[in-house]
């Protein structure tokens, strides 16, 4: 299986380069796939081979390995997103810049050979540093050695932070440095009665909030909606994007660099899905400005938010397509801000990041009335003032608060919450029925969920996903629809409230804590 260049360097782990007490020492990374290491042929710093019987390879556990030992009938298991270190038995590598070349064998890659340039950096010794283990990060030892490090830096005492119900170990790969727990008030909303084509229940809400007045707020929109029938909800969409940039001499280059992707797509699927089980890259969109050409790498991601995983598919498609492309390439980058990750934006709105998903119901006009105080007409109205407020505004989104149930959803089920920005867009419209009900609907063009990988798997994440029958795979269109239909009585709850000026008398009814 060949590698393109691109990708094969980015096994390095630049920063990892260091001399200690045992030798030089630095780190690679798998971001390819799960592999096996039948041979480590080659080493050399600054073009000097260091003899395999000097060469040591660790994984953290505590088992070295000689490279001389590394064989096929003696492989080293090296799987994705492991790091392995290597320590060659050498004298110290002064201050400065540095050359590492690496020849091994592989299966299933067979033989590979890259070099790269990593630094030593001169060492302030009087620099303070939180406590670290490089071998075992999670150990309660340096655990107990970080908390001490923070109550005597910050001249405070943790009383919260250190208690956790869980084994710290499980929280590997979604933070570094652990030392505790941000404990954030969770409650629950519902039953909510949905009528989605995967979620068909009547569901209990988790939102993990400090804001007061929100919990119970939605669990008013909820009352309403289900006296009215409930919500249904419905995923129009799927994708995920990495948007790479290539830079060319002049426009012309530029534009026929995009025929020849065109051209080559087939090819390109097949390298960039190589990478994972699950991607599938469905279309490349290209826009050019000036001498760049965008690219906008489109995939599905089955039930993992993807973001990780279309980045490195997408890293091995373009480290191809630099190696295969005939004519000159100025320069390129993996992201180039087009696919707006963590940003608003309204290429998102129109073409989908995430889950594009829409809920709707008919309020029943007597209901609405009678535990809401409001009128359909009234709320209507109110709406479409506020939809040419957002208009005048620049907002990105004509409700009232869709972020507040997107965020405390997010929270308790290990989303990656910086995502709001993304999710955060909402196309919210009302009409009145001809029979004087209020029709309510709500599109999240871009709501980026997980139910499987990421922080779905911590503990409290996974119950509370584990409520909604929404954990693991398969249930990610489930959950996008669970979360419209609750952002959607939200935006009914606060809607009417302002409607009828309810609003600042509920908060201070119960949001106070002063």
């Amino acid at each position: 299986m060949s590698v393109p260049d691109a990708l094969l360097k980015q096994l390095y782990t630049f920063g990892s380069l260091e001399n200690t007490d045992r030798g030089v020492e630095f780190a690679l990374k798998n971001r390819l796939q799960d592999a096996t290491l039948t041979g480590l042929l080659d080493v050399k710093i600054d073009g000097d081979t260091v003899p395999p019987e000097r060469v040591h390879l660790f994984m953290g556990e505590g088992e070295t390995h000689a490279a001389d030992e590394i064989s096929d009938e003696d492989a080293l298991d090296f799987p994705l997103r492991r790091t392995l270190h290597l320590r060659a038995d050498r004298p110290a590598l002064e201050s400065g810049t540095h050359n590492i070349e690496l020849t091994f064998r592989a299966d299933p890659f067979g033989t590979l050979t890259f070099s790269v340039e990593d630094s030593i950096s001169e060492q302030d010794e009087a620099l303070e540093r939180i406590p670290r283990d490089p071998d075992d990060n999670c150990s309660q030892a340096i655990i107990d050695e970080r908390q001490q490090f923070v109550e005597d830096y910050g001249d405070t005492s943790l009383d919260h932070v250190p208690h956790y119900s869980f084994d710290p170990a499980v929280t590997e790969g979604n933070i570094e440095n652990f030392t505790g727990v941000a404990q954030i008030p969770l409650g629950f909303a519902g039953p909510l009665t949905v009528h989605g084509e995967h979620a068909q229940d009547d569901v209990l809400i988790p939102l993990a909030t400090s804001e007061g007045t929100l919990v119970a707020s939605y669990n008013r929109g909820i009352k309403v909606c289900n006296l009215s029938g409930g919500i249904e909800a419905t995923v129009s969409r799927d994708c995920m994007q990495r948007a790479p940039v290539f830079i060319f001499d002049n426009a012309r280059a530029a534009r026929d660099f995009t025929h020849w992707v065109d051209d080559h797509m087939d090819a390109i699927r097949a390298e960039a899905e190589s990478t994972s089980s699950v991607a599938e890259l469905l279309y490349i969109d290209h826009y050019l400005s000036n001498h760049f050409a965008y690219l906008r790498f489109n995939y599905r991601t089955g039930d993992a938010a993807g973001q990780n995983m279309v980045g490195r598919a997408t890293f091995a498609a373009c480290g191809w397509i630099m190696d295969q492309y005939p004519g000159p390439v100025e320069h390129f980058y993996l992201e180039s801000n087009f696919a707006t990750d963590k940003k608003a934006s309204q290429v998102n709105v129109m073409r989908t990041r995430g889950k594009r998903v829409t809920a709707e119901a008919t309020i029943d006009r007597d209901t609405l009335a009678q535990h809401m105080r409001v009128e359909p007409e009234a709320l209507h109205h109110h709406w479409s003032v506020s939809t040419v407020g957002a208009f005048l505004s620049g907002a990105n989104n004509n409700g009232a608060h869709s972020p507040n149930a997107i965020t405390a959803l997010f929270i308790a089920t290990g989303q990656d919450v910086a995502n709001v920005s993304e999710s955060s867009a909402g196309v919210l419209y009302t009409d009145i029925t001809d029979d004087g009900d209020l029709d309510i609907s709500l599109t999240i063009p871009s709501l980026i969920v997980a139910t499987y990988g990421g922080g779905t798997g911590l503990p409290t994440q996974r119950e509370c996903l584990e409520v909604m029958g929404c954990y693991g795979k398969g249930k990610v269109h489930k959950f996008a629809e669970i979360v419209a239909a609750a952002t959607l009585a939200g935006e009914l709850s606060l809607g009417a409230a302002i409607s009828s000026s309810d609003w600042v008398s509920s908060h201070e009814t119960y949001g106070r804590n002063r």
